[in-house]
């Protein structure tokens, strides 16, 4: 029994070295360094996150950079939005065992449009 919650435990930590996948609908999405233009319609702001200080050092820096992305555009289609303009990006980094930093999380802020 005990075996049992060791294996589920593997598997959950595992689970959160993986990107955030895209939902249906969310790749659609466009994100874009470039404010979209007045035909569109400004929905709000959202932010994508992946990682933390646990997982985040088990997880590669393209999937902390894929999965806070995809989050972002999972958040943006749920408020209606196509287009995402990003405000921010940051890549929060802890200390290694080994004296270095690693990257850990990632964060993406960005204002949302919906756009024809």
């Amino acid at each position: 029994m005990k075996m049992h919650y060791l294996a589920s435990a593997f598997v959950v930590m595992l689970s959160g070295c993986a990107a955030v996948s895209v939902n249906p609908g969310s790749a659609i999405v466009r994100v874009t360094h470039v404010e979209p233009g007045k035909e569109c319609k400004f929905l709000g702001d959202a932010t994508g996150n992946q990682g933390n200080f646990f997982t985040g050092s088990f997880t590669s820096n393209a999937d902390l950079e894929t999965g806070a992305r995809n989050d972002l555009k999972n958040k943006a289609a749920a408020m209606g939005g196509n287009v995402v303009s990003i405000l921010t990006h940051r890549a929060g980094q802890t200390g290694s065992r080994n004296g270095g930093s690693e990257q850990t999380n990632v964060i993406v802020t960005g204002d949302v449009y919906r756009c024809p």
